[in-house]
């Protein structure tokens, strides 16, 4: 072009050719620009389909059986038998990990990070299947039923909830996207998110933003245990779920938890040891092992391990 310009100047090129070469150049660099978009997207997509067929190509670790039959929950009974497990580094995770869980009875598991407490978790919603030993609900074989059965039977919050760049009443309506709106009052005021929808000028409509960056961490908590309270599991398992909430709140939800959940078996995964003090039973877990159990009191006066991770909390609390 600037070339052009310097011949105009000269009177070597009319201003009628100088606007038409303007325009070859214009038609030209238009396509040559998107055919280099095209290139990049195509070798940006060979790059994904790379990735995704390796995906495609690994092993599926739980499979079900050919004849698998649907879990049928009566009385809420799990029970895990001599189970071991590790993962591919073949450390012992659990080891001859024994318990059994009636219907009605609340269950809290503590111990040391990796001492395998969610590991029980992921077997029980048979994320992975026991290298030995059983896990039986109702005397049922986790193998021997669908893993949708399974997955439609239990109540899992984790410890970081999943949301949706939705509005909070979807995020909740999630966990039973036919529940009437008396059940969607009842879920939320157990959860006890209920005032701080009510103070949003959106209340139930408020956006959440993606995985529910516009929320703390106990609100997003708390949004998981109402969509958990709504899709009304018989068996309902807390895995570190209300680790980001305040003593009283977290009380509060869990004495709305036991009595709501009355006929239901719950499992609590905790470090933080005072919400428990009022649980059926207290597992204590170390390096896979069960190492004392019973209630709160029964720990306290064994003075063992549980209680002295009782009196560091305590002291932690006071700094």
């Amino acid at each position: 072009m600037i070339l052009s310009i310097n011949e105009v100047k000269n009177g070597n090129l009319s201003l009628g050719s100088f606007v038409g070469l303007n325009a070859i150049i214009i038609q030209l660099s238009m396509p040559l620009n998107f055919l280099g978009t095209v290139y990049r997207e195509i070798r940006q997509a060979l790059v994904d389909l790379e990735a995704l067929f390796k995906i495609f190509a690994q092993e599926i670790e739980v499979k079900e059986k050919k004849n698998a039959i649907n879990l049928m929950i009566n009385k809420c009974d799990i029970t895990f038998e001599n189970v071991h497990f590790f993962y591919k580094s073949q450390k012992p995770v659990l080891n001859n990990f024994s318990l059994k869980i009636s219907r009605g009875e609340n269950v809290a598991i503590v111990g040391q990070t990796g001492s395998g407490k969610s590991t029980i978790g992921r077997l029980l919603f048979r994320f992975y299947d026991p290298v030995k030993g059983r896990i039986m609900i109702d005397g049922q074989l986790l193998t021997n039923v669908t893993l949708k059965s399974i997955q439609q039977n239990i109540g899992i919050v984790p410890q970081d909830t999943v949301l949706f760049n939705d509005t909070i009443l979807h995020n909740i309506q999630y966990g039973n996207p036919q529940a009437s709106e008396s059940q969607i009052q009842s879920a939320i005021k157990s959860a006890c998110i209920d005032d701080f929808i009510n103070s949003l000028p959106d209340g139930y409509h408020t956006i959440v933003g993606e995985r529910g960056l516009k929320l703390s961490g106990g609100e997003k908590q708390r949004i998981g245990i109402a969509r958990t309270i709504l899709k009304d599991a018989p068996i309902l398992l807390l895995d570190e779920a209300t680790s980001s909430l305040d003593y009283t709140t977290e009380k509060n939800i869990l004495s709305n938890l036991k009595k709501e959940k009355n006929n239901s078996s719950m499992i609590i995964i905790s470090h933080r040891l005072s919400a428990i003090t009022d649980i059926d039973k207290i597992i204590f877990l170390k390096s896979g092992t069960i190492i004392e159990e019973g209630t709160h009191s029964d720990l306290m006066n064994a003075k063992g391990e549980y209680f002295n991770l009782w009196k560091n909390q305590e002291v932690d609390d006071l700094i």
